[in-house]
């Protein structure tokens, strides 16, 4: 799309405004909460997706530090859009009972920080493990992580995220549909996709749009893998937010950059980083005429 192109397509979308909540992975730009809000803020974000805080994981902190965490949060007027927690980035064949516990205290923390979202993932597996012989194990699993979140009252947001039985359009949507409960919902991660050879708009969208209530944002190079900004990667951004756009999607778009380290639990940018990306994602949503709050 041309300059004066994207121009035009703004103005009209101008008549017909849509509005998505900006939020980012605090722990991305500092382990300090102080700085993780500071940031944020200046970069127009209303909300947070806590994954850590002062180095310690989310279903680590213990109830002082969560009482803090929340204190801190609701003076500066800092929502929280997920809780950004590591459940189901371990081995399938681990007892199931240990990562419905560990659930647990992610709902622990979801209540205690206002927010009904916990992102999950569906389970890493022992090399040479094929996925097809982890499915039955997965949906297990999964259906007891549902039960509890139903209970609860908070939802699952899966995230697509490599080695894990999610990883591909085809697996997510057995995943969800297998499990088929309200309690568990689709986080979209387009760099994710992009790592495991999938076209995201192209292989996925039209397939998983029903079940995604939540936008993970980066981006990736197909050849390399590497994680780049917003629409300098293979990601298909442009198509996916389009598409977004006119679906009426009027959810929470956080900021997931990876930018200058990524591990099995996350990834790190830094603040100077950490704004590049927002800035990159700023200016396609500014193009599509999409608000960020």
């Amino acid at each position: 799309m041309t300059r004066t192109n994207a121009k035009a397509e703004a103005h009209v979308n101008a008549q017909h405004p849509v509005s998505w909540t900006l939020s980012g992975f605090g722990d991305e730009i500092d382990a300090d909460p102080t700085t993780q809000i500071a940031v944020l803020e200046a970069l127009g974000a209303s909300h947070i997706e806590v994954r850590s805080a002062w180095g310690v994981n989310i279903i680590d902190l213990d109830t002082d530090q969560l009482a803090r965490l929340g204190a801190q949060l609701r003076q500066s007027g800092m929502g929280v859009s997920a809780i950004g927690s590591p459940i189901g980035k371990v081995d399938v064949a681990l007892d199931a009972e240990l990562e419905v516990a560990r659930l647990a205290r992610a709902i622990t923390a979801a209540h205690a920080l206002g927010t009904p979202n916990i992102r999950i993932f569906s389970f890493f597996r022992g090399e040479g493990v094929p996925v097809e012989a982890t499915r039955d194990d997965v949906l297990v699993r999964m259906r007891l992580l549902a039960d509890l979140a139903e209970r609860e009252g908070v939802v699952l947001l899966h995230e697509n995220e490599k080695d894990i039985y999610g990883d591909v359009p085809e697996r997510i949507l057995d995943l969800v549909e297998s499990v088929g409960s309200p309690a568990l919902r689709l986080a979209w991660d387009n760099a994710n996709f992009v790592q495991v050879g999938v076209a995201p708009f192209d292989d996925g969208y039209a397939m998983l749009r029903p079940y995604v209530d939540y936008l993970q944002v980066k981006d990736a190079v197909a050849e390399s893998g590497q994680v780049v900004p917003s629409g300098e990667g293979d990601g298909q951004l442009r198509e996916t937010l389009t598409a977004l756009r006119d679906d009426g999607y009027a959810g929470f778009a956080s900021l997931e950059p990876h930018l200058a380290d990524t591990h099995a639990l996350g990834g790190f940018s830094g603040p100077t980083s950490f704004g590049v990306a927002a800035r990159a994602f700023r200016r396609l949503t500014d193009e599509l005429g999409i608000e960020l709050r």
